[in-house]
């Protein structure tokens, strides 16, 4: 792609340059000082553009991009149209962090870049189908699986044809480290990682009452009590919390009352509604076909589909297993369990 030259694209990068001098806290990462990409691109390939928003531009054309529309948040393929998927997640995510970055001024491109790849590697069935194909895969091969890690293998190597994406180093540790252990290095990536928690739990509550598995009452009663009983009411609490307290800061940092509420509201929705099999027949049957889906690629290899730049990459036969389920939709991955191992007479909904 040729970079374009004229009055507005002549000036584009200086006058970005001003803006962010001028209206961007001291602490926020800058478009045009990057810590630079895995494979040097000079010149950037857009004069109108930000690194940043090159990055946020390349993740929305991309195909794994697309399938999060199918991938659901908490549910087996719904069949309300109200329901959240991975799609609906990450925008929300999105919007959420840009709001946060805004009001602290920081990097609202940066934010916005990480927050619409944070799940590009989730699998599919939510948490149920993360956790079964993470016991699958460290039963048999002794490696986790893990969706924040493969959410970097899909931007870094099986996007573009095996290319990847080349993405800057802070949209790439936004990504990688939007959950775990590790958090990330820029105020931005923390921001993301923060607001992640804040919006699936309390969306995730608003489908599970909808669903009919949880009541309101069953909520923690302490919690709900300082936070809102609706959702709005606790995303707004817990954005202005996270937004005051950051400021004071000069971190990504949560009140000392709010934080912890959020945790138990976390703690309970993970026994209750994501990994609890109890709730959902459908889940447990993901919970024990998701495994022999695995077994079922390792007795038959050459059904495995040879993804672009694997046989260069090295791919091994559990790596090449463990892109190709955990890039399967929903609906695909229903329909490949079907094929594989059900009955005609048995059919998932949807």
């Amino acid at each position: 792609m040729a970079v374009l030259s004229g009055k507005v694209a002549d000036q584009f990068h200086a006058a970005m340059r001003d803006r962010e001098a001028e209206t961007l806290s001291e602490l926020a990462a800058r478009s045009y000082c990057t810590a630079g990409r895995l494979d040097p691109e000079e010149p950037e390939q857009c004069s109108v553009r930000s690194a940043f928003q090159i990055d946020r531009d390349r993740i929305l054309h991309t195909k794994s991009f697309r399938r999060l529309m199918s991938k659901t948040q908490v549910y087996i393929a719904p069949e309300g149209d109200h329901y959240r998927t991975r799609l609906t997640h990450t925008l929300e995510v999105t919007a959420i962090a840009r709001t946060v970055a805004r009001a602290l001024a920081l990097n609202e491109d940066l934010v916005e870049a990480i927050g619409l790849g944070h799940d590009l590697g989730h699998p599919a069935f939510g948490h149920t189908g993360e956790h079964a194909l993470d016991e699958a895969l460290n039963s048999r091969f002794g490696i986790r699986f893990r969706h924040n890690e493969q959410s970097l293998r899909v931007v870094d190597h099986l996007e573009r044809d095996g290319r990847g994406l080349n993405l800057t180093a802070e949209v790439r540790d936004g990504i990688l480290n939007h959950t775990g252990p590790t958090d990330p290095a820029s105020l931005e990536g923390k921001i993301v990682k923060v607001v992640d928690r804040v919006a699936y739990i309390n969306h995730d509550i608003d489908d599970a009452i909808r669903a009919g598995i949880l009541r309101r009452e069953q909520l923690p009663a302490d919690a709900i009590a300082l936070l809102g009983e609706t959702g709005s009411e606790r995303i707004d609490r817990l954005v202005h919390d996270l937004i005051e307290h950051s400021a004071a800061a000069g971190d990504v940092v949560q009140g000392s009352e709010v934080g912890p509420a959020m945790l138990d509201l976390r703690t309970f929705m993970f026994d209750n509604v994501y990994l609890n099999d109890d709730n959902n027949d459908d889940k447990q049957r993901v919970s024990e076909l998701l495994p022999r889906l695995v077994d079922w690629y390792l007795e038959h290899p050459d059904e495995v589909p040879t993804l672009a730049g694997a046989i260069e990459r090295g791919d091994d036969l559990p790596r090449r297993i463990t892109d190709w389920i955990a890039g399967m939709t929903d609906r695909y991955c229903l329909r490949v369990l079907e094929e594989t191992f059900l009955p005609k007479r048995f059919r998932f909904p949807g």
